[in-house]
């Protein structure tokens, strides 16, 4: 008789991230696992700015958050779409609020069907949402400078 030995599970491999500089206000993003973002200012067709990837950050970490209790009642072909929006305060550079609305169709549901799974999928974006968590709390930044 043999006997399993419970063995941790191996930790995801760290991803790095950084920018590099390819013009005058425009910068390329990059991951250690290949993927590519472009970001300028907003007079540049193509890039997203800062800004932009942050409210995107944001719509895709509520998508991802509300994936498995949606697909659970809805299917995993179910759509959805997250929109993001929130002018910055120019004076004091932030972002004052930040409004997402997300889409689904719930048609196939009943009222009270739909209304038992928005707050299951609410409550598992406040729980899992790591980026909507950050924004709302807070998060020091520690910026050190190298030169050569």
């Amino acid at each position: 008789m043999t006997t399993e030995q419970n063995t941790p599970a191996a930790e995801p491999a760290h991803t790095e991230l950084w920018v590099e500089r390819t013009g005058t206000r425009r910068y390329t993003g990059r991951s250690s696992r290949g993927a590519e973002v472009l970001i300028g200012s907003q007079d540049v067709d193509g890039v997203f700015t800062p800004g932009e990837l942050l409210k995107i950050a944001l719509a895709a970490c509520t998508g991802m958050a509300s994936d498995r209790p949606l697909s659970r009642r809805l299917g995993d072909d179910y759509d959805a779409t997250i929109r993001v929006s929130g002018d910055a305060d120019r004076e004091n550079e932030v972002y004052p609020r930040l409004e997402e609305i997300l889409e689904l169709d719930l048609s196939e549901l009943d009222a009270d069907a739909a209304d038992r799974l928005l707050v299951v999928v609410r409550r598992a974006i406040d729980a899992v949402c790591t980026v909507g968590r950050t924004i709302k709390a807070g998060a020091e930044v520690d910026l050190k400078i190298t030169t050569e």
